[in-house]
């Protein structure tokens, strides 16, 4: 479909045939939304379809460099792993989901300016919760990757990102970055005010939109980075009321121990997956990014099946497509072709771009983070148990003394933090989530090169890098938005 970004955002939107249209001039169309029907037809647009992954994962620590030669390049693969901008906008680039966020964000303003301007009644308030917390959700994003990572024992007066809350009407828009403070108010208010609202029987199938439980993963991901951990306990302990997260976590060492590779590949991202909580359609190629230069290797294939503190190895699965290519079967592209007879089209990932398993890991740091330790261990262990190839509640337990031991540490909180961030680590591999604690805890990224020469050399991303903030577009400076330093 065509794309035509103007200023800061994506212009207007209208409904037509249940797909979204972005016009090429700026007079407003927005009155055709005019039924409830409508609004939540809108709101399938409200979420980002575009992916972080690609990007986000490459300029991790769970990215190698696997040899000159030995796989596929490009920009999209190369420049996050050498920490470089991209001023493309082709499909997972920084600057491709920087605008596919904005589009969702006018989605969800248009969606609310419709519930505002028409007496719909109560019939709308779960959309109007749901455009709310969409809404939050994008901005989150894009405070997360292109500004400087929220401190609560600092200021926060750096710049954030153009918080949008009302439909664009002209052409060139001007804009303010505000602060990272105040953006993080922005979104604490939206997602505040959208998530009591949500209703899981308004959506056919919920986990593609803001559910209940989606939107307290997202509040408990959202108060782990403000570090107000009382509160990532109450989300996270919400999304599954009476704390049975073992039925609901990924069965890696039962059903999907089972799976063929195929199956594996189908059922991952699956909505009849309990431990999903929302997925997102992205425009991506990252499925079929199979044999890169720059990922996931030997190296970290390694790693992931060594013994872990537990004393056992994890259940997970893996396939290669020649060493040292591997995959961690997740990813089954959509191709979704012009037309019924054309052989050309456009593949699609599905993400599930929050789950129960991030809940209740982002719990249990909240524990570790307030001196709870009995409760952080009782959620690690819960994690392990559907987690541990062959598990035994009696041999396998996550103790204190095991993780002194393994991590060479005798201090029980920065014990418990190593392991939750070594679980989270290997959980979300090739998901793109490593980076966001590698945001979260300052951690510096070094990654193994192969020099001119032959040999090996390292090259890091120091903890304060301004490489660690992605580039905005160019284009925004036209709407008074100033770039990151370089």
């Amino acid at each position: 479909m065509k794309r035509l970004y103007i200023s800061l955002l994506a212009s207007t939107i209208i409904l037509s045939s249940g797909c979204k249209k972005f016009l090429e001039q700026a007079p407003d169309q927005r009155t055709q939304i005019n039924t409830v029907e409508k609004v939540a037809e809108l709101l399938t647009s409200a979420y980002p379809e575009a992916n972080y992954i690609p990007f986000t994962e490459n300029a991790s620590d769970n990215a190698e460099d696997k040899g000159p030669g030995v796989g596929t390049e490009g920009r999209a693969i190369t420049q996050p792993f050498y920490w470089l901008d991209n001023d493309d906008d082709a499909q997972d680039t920084p600057i491709y989901y920087w605008n596919s966020c904005y589009e969702a964000i006018a989605a969800a303003n248009a969606a609310l300016e419709a519930i505002k301007n028409n007496n719909f009644g109560a019939e709308a308030l779960p959309y109007k919760g749901e455009a709310l917390v969409a809404r939050a959700y994008a901005h989150f994003m894009l405070v997360t990757l292109y500004a400087k990572t929220y401190d609560p024992a600092a200021s926060n007066d750096s710049p954030g990102i153009p918080y949008v809350t009302e439909p664009e009407k002209v052409v060139t828009g001007q804009y303010s970055r505000g602060t990272v403070a105040s953006v993080y108010a922005s979104i604490e208010k939206d997602l505040l005010e959208g998530l009591p609202l949500l209703k899981n029987t308004s959506y056919k199938v919920p986990k593609y939109h803001f559910n209940v439980a989606a939107g307290n993963a997202f509040a408990a991901r959202f108060f782990l980075f403000k570090k107000e951990y009382e509160k990532v306990i109450q989300y996270a302990s919400a999304v599954s009321p009476g704390n049975a997260f073992a039925t609901i976590l990924r069965p890696w060492n039962t059903r999907y121990n089972t799976y063929t590779l195929d199956e594996m590949e189908v059922y991952f991202t699956q909505a009849t997956e309990p431990s999903t909580l929302l997925l997102i359609e992205t425009a991506s190629s990252w499925a079929r990014t199979v044999t890169p230069r720059y990922g996931f290797g030997q190296i970290q294939n390694n790693e992931m099946f060594t013994n872990n503190v537990t004393g056992a190895r994890w259940a997970y699965k893996s396939a290669y497509y020649g060493v040292p290519h591997y995959t961690m079967l997740k990813w089954n592209e959509y191709f979704v072709k012009t037309n019924p007879n054309a052989t050309i089209g456009f593949p699609y990932t599905i993400v599930p771009v929050l789950t129960a398993d991030e809940a209740l890991l982002n719990r249990a740091e909240a524990y570790a983070s307030t001196g709870q330790n009995a409760l952080a261990l009782q959620d690690l262990n819960t994690y392990c148990s559907v987690r541990i190839l062959n598990y035994s509640a009696t041999t396998h337990a996550v103790t204190l003394a095991k993780i002194a031991s393994y991590y060479g540490t005798t201090d029980p909180k920065a014990g418990l933090i190593a392991t939750i961030l070594d679980f989270k680590k290997k959980e979300f591999t090739q998901e793109g989530l490593r980076w966001f604690d590698i945001l979260r805890y300052k951690l510096p990224v070094k990654h193994r090169v192969f020099a001119v020469n032959g040999s090996f050399e390292t090259i890091e991303l120091s903890a304060e890098d301004p490489r660690k903030l992605f580039q905005l577009p160019n284009q925004v400076t036209l709407s008074g938005v100033q770039q990151n330093p370089r």
